[in-house]
């Protein structure tokens, strides 16, 4: 994700005998409480600071699906390009998770510096006081770490500051409160309306899949590859997306994806939209749909362009650690079970 023009409008069963490990051996998977109007969502910056603009922006989407509002105690830190040190963005993570007043932890930009955070995280506190964790962007790091380490469902979704959309709205909903399960994530109209070039479907490859639910922004998969904190992909359906970012660059985190991660032993690929990914005019690049291809059909997994996420106005709300079923020729998506209790 090209950070200098990061915009700011920014689907399990239990696991049978002999299915994959997704989850660091010692964890369960666990489901946080769903929300409900009324409740109180804790907002944190654990990436990049947020500008006091956005930052209403965030609180007025809170109130506009019924929830209250705690602000992280450092929410207002800036350090250089992160929203206050290592330390105060870590304080204001463990302290919403710890704290009983606190429904959920939505964060309310992404940006950059969520892996930073990773070696420090106390992950024991985090599944003691399981909680909705929601953002995307930079967040997923915090996102799969989190899973990972804790089996703790986490929520690809939109950030507090993100446009809220009636189509977002009514995703955040039906995944965050209602729990709809077996849930067909519906195409969104807003994005098939959408004349931009990289918001047209492709199939890259036929089939469908079944698997648990795990990816996000394809800068930050690439950049967490062997480091420890991703989990294992092997039988999974793996969701990515990007923005900002030439094909070439998409082609080198492909390429390192692929090498250092096991992408190839996925169930499913689903591909959000690569917004501003386009190769630049007069260039001599593969375009996004050949650098796609190129990297992904020989894995011979059932994958598709075009899915309703990324840093897009209409997205929808994935839950990472929930079992979904893919068609990628119809592009379509039914989160299997619940990703809250």
């Amino acid at each position: 994700m090209n950070r200098r023009s990061f915009s700011r409008k920014a689907l399990a069963l239990p696991l049978l005998a002999g299915s994959p490990t997704f989850m660091a051996p010692h964890t369960k998977r666990i489901l946080p409480k769903s929300l409900r109007p009324g409740d109180t969502v804790g907002f944190i910056t654990p990436g990049s600071y947020i500008s006091d603009e956005s930052l209403d922006k965030a609180v007025s989407n809170m109130l506009q699906l019924g929830l209250k509002v705690k602000m992280g105690k450092n929410i207002r830190a800036k350090h250089g390009f992160v929203a206050g040190t290592d330390q105060q963005r870590l304080d204001d993570l463990h302290m919403m998770f710890s704290d009983r007043s606190v429904d959920a932890v939505w964060c309310a930009r992404g940006g950059y510096g969520c892996t930073r955070l990773l070696p420090q995280i106390d992950y024991e506190l985090i599944r003691k006081n399981p909680k909705i964790l929601i953002g995307y962007s930079d967040i997923t790091a915090l996102l799969n770490a989190i899973y990972h380490k804790t089996g703790l469902v986490t929520f690809h979704g939109p950030v507090g500051a993100s446009e809220f959309s009636g189509y977002t709205e009514a995703q955040v909903r039906a995944v965050l409160m209602e729990g709809a399960a077996p849930y067909p994530i519906p195409l969104s109209e807003g994005n098939e309306a959408s004349d931009d070039p990289l918001y047209q479907p492709e199939v890259i490859r036929e089939g469908q899949a079944e698997g648990v639910l795990m990816g996000g922004n394809l800068s930050l998969l690439a950049a967490m590859a062997g480091t420890g904190y991703l989990p294992d992909p092997t039988g999974a359906i793996v969701f990515m997306e990007d923005v900002g970012e030439a094909p070439y660059r998409v082609d080198r985190m492909l390429t390192q994806l692929r090498q250092a991660w096991p992408l190839k032993a996925a169930n499913g690929i689903a591909l959000g939209v690569f917004a501003d990914c386009a190769k630049a005019e007069g260039s001599d690049s593969l375009t996004l749909s050949e650098t796609l291809k190129e990297q992904l059909r020989p894995t011979s997994t059932p994958t598709a362009y075009g899915f309703p996420f990324g840093h897009i106005d209409h997205q929808c709300t994935f839950p990472v650690g929930v079992r979904a079923r893919m068609n990628a020729s119809e592009r379509a998506i039914i989160l299997l079970e619940a990703g809250v209790r």
